[in-house]
């Protein structure tokens, strides 16, 4: 009789926590952050495009049950919402935007939608990394990571605690490499004048290099309000290229820091650093779910050097395989003449 009763009341229990799984989960559930694992919590979550359900386990003793509950779509890109990606193009481009300039001669090779004016994610921190260097602050400068470079807007998590210092140096390092949020936001909060002069300064500088459709408001990229175009994004990346600091941190495939009595690994966002068939002289990579999977490039093809931007683009790893239809595009055809596809749409605001 004991028994029975025992195992009712831990059957009843059991259903309980169940329940608290499913409650959690929509209480809880947040958009993906830009490149960037989210929050750790009590439900585990994983990307958009990476699972449609979420999975959380509840240990009783010797006894494991399994929740599964089907997660909420994530919000459609701006691109989608305006239809970029109805448009085709001749190398079935998964990225709605797409750009290739000849670097040297400004020649357009490839555009698709260039003009579309769309959410770029962590391709910001290419603009809060070159503010930060021309700015010559002192790199070894020791900079804390404080509640203010939490965030808030997407729940994006990080492996830098509150309370963490680590030189301008390798904050800057992260920021470019590994798209660290938090070490993005503490290097525009450690500019002369604190986070508002900082956005001042990326907006001047913009208008300045030509940059007429491009906004910031902050410095991560997490904000869907920093907004831009590929040909004004073409114009960044031409002028980040001629910063060595800027070339070495956004190419490095890997880096350690040191935290604490921890050693931390970062790796590059950019898996084609690593790979032999590519030349990479500056890159950064992006995503929030407004602005899709976004991959900016410098790179050597074919004998050219070339710019390559790719935006909006709908799968994790299509960025990825874009850059590398464009690449074997150009070895087969080192002086392409495609004429230019797009739609009417130049900016959406969701």
């Amino acid at each position: 009789m004991y028994l029975k009763a025992s195992t009712a009341k831990s059957l009843s229990f059991h259903r309980f926590l169940q329940s608290f799984a499913l409650a959690a989960l929509v209480i809880g559930l947040a958009p993906t952050a830009a490149d960037a694992a989210p929050r750790k919590g009590t439900v585990a979550k994983k990307s958009v495009g990476e699972s449609n359900r979420v999975v959380r386990s509840f240990a009783m003793g010797k006894r494991r049950s399994v929740v599964h509950v089907a997660m909420v779509p994530a919000r459609p890109s701006y691109g989608k919402l305006a239809g970029l990606h109805s448009v085709q193009d001749q190398l079935d481009l998964k990225s709605s935007v797409a750009l290739v300039i000849d670097q040297d001669t400004r020649e357009v090779l490839f555009s698709k939608n260039d003009s579309a004016v769309l959410p770029i994610a962590s391709l910001t921190k290419l603009m809060t990394g070159l503010i930060v260097s021309e700015a010559k602050l002192p790199m070894d400068e020791m900079i804390l990571i404080t509640q203010d470079d939490v965030d808030t807007e997407k729940g994006s998590s990080s492996r830098l605690r509150v309370g963490t210092m680590l030189t301008r140096g390798e904050l800057l390092h992260l920021a470019l490499m590994s798209s660290e949020n938090r070490a993005a936001n503490a290097l525009g909060r450690a500019y002369p004048g604190g986070l508002q002069a900082f956005v001042s300064v990326m907006n001047a500088k913009a208008k300045m290099l030509g940059m007429k459709d491009t906004r910031y408001v902050e410095p991560t990229g997490l904000s869907s309000r920093n907004q831009s175009s590929a040909h004004d994004l073409a114009l960044l990346v031409n002028t980040a290229h001629a910063d060595p600091v800027l070339r070495e941190f956004s190419t490095s495939p890997g880096h350690q820091v040191a935290v604490g009595n921890r050693t931390l690994q970062y790796n590059n966002t950019n898996r084609l650093v690593k790979s032999p068939g590519w030349e990479i002289g500056l890159q950064k990579t992006g995503y929030i779910s407004e602005a899709g999977q976004c991959l900016v490039m410098q790179t050597k093809v074919a004998g050219r050097k070339l710019i390559m931007v790719f935006l909006d683009s709908a799968g994790k790893l299509s960025r990825i395989g874009d850059a590398e239809r464009v690449r074997k595009w150009m070895e087969a055809n080192p002086n392409p003449t495609v004429p230019a596809v797009s739609t009417v749409v130049r900016q959406v605001n969701g």
